[in-house]
C-alpha cells in the first residue's frame, strides 16, 4: 500500500508541475517568452516541483486558519454570548456541514482517473492510502491553529487538542454512509454535484450553527466533548467498513466517467448531453423582438430551467431566511441592539455574500456550452457589431436574473433595520437598498466582462485561461478580505455605489473596443 501511495503522490506531483508550466505559458507577454519545449527543461522541472510542495504545504495550512478566522472567529462578536462556548458551537455545526459538502473520497480529480483508469493502479490500495494522508493533512493542517484559536477565546489546551479529531472523525462517517449507499443502492454520491438532500442538511447545519446563537443557546464544553466522543466512536465502526469496502473500483469507475472533469473528447459529449437535457425545445417558443434580440430572447427561453432554478431556489431559501431572523428578534428583543449594530457596520460582509449568490460564471459557462462553442466557428460571429449586439443583451438578462435575490436582500435589510430600533439618518435605509443592488449589478457586469475579455474555454469546453483563473481568485479573495472590514453603513454604501458605477462605464467602454479580438475560440 505504501508503494502504491508513493507512485500516486509522484503522479499527482508531476501532473502538478506539468500544470503549472502549462498555466505559465498562458499568461499574457510571459507564453511569448517561454518555449514548447519547456516542459523538458529540469531547472524548470525543480523549480516546479519546489512550487509544488509549498502549494502543498499552503494545502495543509492556509485554508485552515482563513476557515477558523473567517468563518467562526469573526463572527464571535455578532453573538450576546459567551465567546468560548460560541466557538465550539460554529466549529461543531460547520464541520457537520464541512463534512458532508467534502469527504475528499469522493471528489473526482484527474490524478485519480489517470492512477486508476489510466495505469490501472490497485484502487483499494490508492483510494486507503491517500485518504490516510488526506486525514493526516487535515489533522495536522488545524492542530495548530484549534490551538491558537481556543487560547484566544479561553478554551482549554486538551479539547483544543482533539477539535481536529472531529474534523477527520466526521469525514469519515460520510465517507462510510456514501459507501453504503452504493452498496445498498448502487448510487455513487460526486461531490461536485451532491444530492439535493445534502444541500438541505447544510442549509440546516448553518443556520444551526449561525442562527441559534442568536437566541443565546450554544454548544458549552462538556457538551462537545461529549458530542466529539460519539462522533468519534461512531467514526471507527464506519472507518472499518471503510477498510473493507470490495468495490472501490467500480465506484471510481463510475465517478470518473460521470461527472464535469473534461478528461477527453468523449467526456465534454457527456456534459454537453447532460446540458441539453435542460433545454426546453417548444415550438410555441417565439419572440416578437429582431436582430441579436430576437437570438438572445429564444435562447433565454430554451434555457429556462439552466437560467433561472438555481434563482428561484436562492429566493425561496432568502425569503425563508429573513422569516426565521424575523421570528428570532420578535421573540428575543435583547438581541435588537446588537443587530441593529450589524446592520450599521457589517455592510462589507455582504459583498462576500452576493458575490456567492450571484449567477454571473454558471450562466457564462451555459452560454458558451449551448451558443458561443459553436456560433464562434462563423465569422460573422465573431464581427463587432454581432459580439456588441448580444453582450448588451446578455447583460440585460444577466442583472435581471441577478436583481431577484439582490432585491429580497435589498428589502430585508432595511425592514430588519427598522424593527431592531431604526437609525436617527433616513439615507442609511436608502443606502441599504441601493448598495445591494449596485454589487448585484457590478458582479453581472463583472462576469460577463471576464468572459467576453478572458474567453477561458478552448473547442473542447475546458477551462484554459491561467489569466482568467487569476482574476478569478482575486475577485473571491477581494471578496473574501471584506468579510472582516466593519464600517459605517452610509458612507461605505454610498462609496461602494459609486465605484460599482464606475466600474460599470469603465468595464463597458473596454468591452466595446477589446472583445472583438478578445472573444474566440481557444485552441
Amino acid at each position: 500500500m505504501f508503494k502504491t501511495f508513493c507512485l500516486s503522490f509522484r503522479l499527482r506531483n508531476a501532473y502538478r508541475v506539468n500544470s503549472i508550466i502549462y498555466s505559465l505559458k498562458q499568461l499574457p507577454l510571459i507564453k511569448k517568452i517561454l518555449p514548447s519545449s519547456l516542459y523538458k527543461n529540469k531547472a524548470i522541472k525543480i523549480l516546479g516541483n519546489i512550487v509544488s510542495i509549498l502549494l502543498e504545504i499552503l494545502n495543509i495550512f492556509l485554508g485552515k486558519i482563513l476557515y477558523l478566522w473567517l468563518m467562526i472567529f469573526a463572527f464571535l462578536t455578532m453573538y450576546q454570548t459567551n465567546a468560548r462556548d460560541t466557538f465550539l458551537h460554529l466549529f461543531f455545526f460547520l464541520t457537520l456541514a464541512g463534512a458532508i459538502l467534502n469527504t475528499y473520497m469522493f471528489n473526482p480529480t484527474k490524478d485519480k482517473y489517470y492512477a486508476i483508469v489510466l495505469m490501472n493502479m490497485d484502487a483499494r490500495e490508492y483510494t486507503l492510502s491517500n485518504y490516510l494522508y488526506a486525514m493526516g493533512k487535515t489533522f495536522l493542517g488545524f492542530l495548530p491553529f484549534t490551538i491558537l484559536f481556543s487560547f484566544l477565546v479561553g478554551i482549554p489546551l486538551w479539547i483544543s487538542l482533539i477539535m481536529p479529531l472531529l474534523v477527520c472523525s466526521a469525514k469519515i462517517i460520510m465517507a462510510g454512509i456514501n459507501l453504503r449507499k452504493y452498496i445498498k443502492k448502487k448510487i455513487v454520491i460526486n461531490e461536485n454535484n451532491p444530492p439535493k438532500s445534502y444541500g438541505i442538511l447544510v442549509l440546516v447545519f448553518l443556520l444551526c450553527a449561525y442562527g441559534i446563537p442568536f437566541l443565546k443557546i450554544t454548544i458549552n464544553e462538556f457538551l462537545f466533548v461529549i458530542l466529539l466522543g460519539i462522533t468519534f466512536i461512531i467514526s471507527i465502526f464506519f472507518w472499518i467498513s471503510i477498510w473493507k469496502f470490495p468495490y472501490y473500483r467500480k465506484v471510481y469507475k463510475e465517478l470518473l466517467s460521470n461527472n464535469n472533469m473534461y478528461i477527453n473528447n468523449s467526456k465534454n459529449e457527456i456534459v454537453r448531453a447532460s446540458s441539453l437535457k435542460n433545454i426546453e425545445y417548444n415550438e410555441k417558443f417565439t419572440s416578437t423582438k429582431t436582430g441579436f434580440a430576437y437570438f438572445h430572447d429564444l435562447f433565454v427561453k430554451r434555457h429556462r430551467k439552466i437560467l433561472t432554478l438555481a434563482i428561484k431556489k436562492q429566493a425561496i431559501v432568502l425569503i425563508l431566511i429573513f422569516v426565521f431572523v424575523v421570528i428570532a428578534l420578535l421573540i428575543n428583543k435583547d438581541i435588537h441592539q446588537e443587530v441593529n449594530h450589524l446592520l450599521m457596520t457589517y455592510l462589507p460582509y455582504f459583498v462576500f455574500i452576493m458575490y456567492l449568490l450571484n449567477r454571473g460564471q454558471t450562466v457564462t459557462n451555459a452560454m458558451f456550452l449551448n451558443c458561443d462553442h459553436s456560433m464562434l466557428t462563423y465569422r460573422i460571429y465573431r464581427t463587432p457589431k454581432v459580439i456588441l449586439g448580444i453582450f448588451k443583451e446578455r447583460l440585460k438578462t444577466l442583472i435581471s436574473l441577478n436583481l431577484i435575490p439582490a432585491s429580497i436582500i435589498g428589502i430585508a435589510l432595511p425592514v430588519l433595520l427598522f424593527i431592531t430600533g431604526g437609525t436617527d439618518n433616513p439615507l442609511n435605509y436608502v443606502v441599504l437598498f441601493i448598495s445591494i443592488l449596485a454589487m448585484s449589478v457590478f458582479f453581472s457586469i463583472h462576469y460577463l466582462v471576464m468572459y467576453y475579455l478572458l474567453q477561458p474555454y478552448n473547442v473542447e469546453t475546458e477551462m484554459k485561461s491561467s489569466t482568467y483563473s487569476v482574476v478569478q481568485f482575486l475577485t473571491y479573495f477581494i471578496c473574501y478580505f471584506m468579510i472582516d472590514l466593519h464600517l459605517p453603513t452610509l458612507s461605505f454604501g454610498a462609496f461602494l455605489t459609486l465605484f460599482c458605477i464606475l466600474y460599470s462605464v469603465l468595464s463597458l467602454i473596454i468591452v466595446y473596443h477589446f472583445a472583438p479580438k478578445t472573444f474566440k475560440l481557444r485552441r
